[in-house]
């Protein structure tokens, strides 16, 4: 059990960075890429890092099976 945590903790912290790239890069922020100035990477990017937080709060708070 302890190590599903680690690797949904991990898997958290993956999404949570590669949406916030992808945030960025969507706005127009982060320049360089296809993907600098459409909304569609901004969007995949916001449930990327949604997905993300939800998984981290989930792993950190959820109840702690011993």
């Amino acid at each position: 059990m302890v190590v599903r945590r680690w690797i949904t903790l991990a898997c958290g912290v993956v999404l949570v960075l590669v949406g916030a790239v992808w945030v960025l890069q969507g706005v127009g922020v982060l320049t360089g890429s296809f993907m600098t100035g459409q909304k569609l990477w901004f969007l995949i990017g916001l449930v990327a890092f949604l997905v993300g937080v939800v998984l981290i709060a989930a792993t950190t708070f959820g109840k702690r099976v011993r």
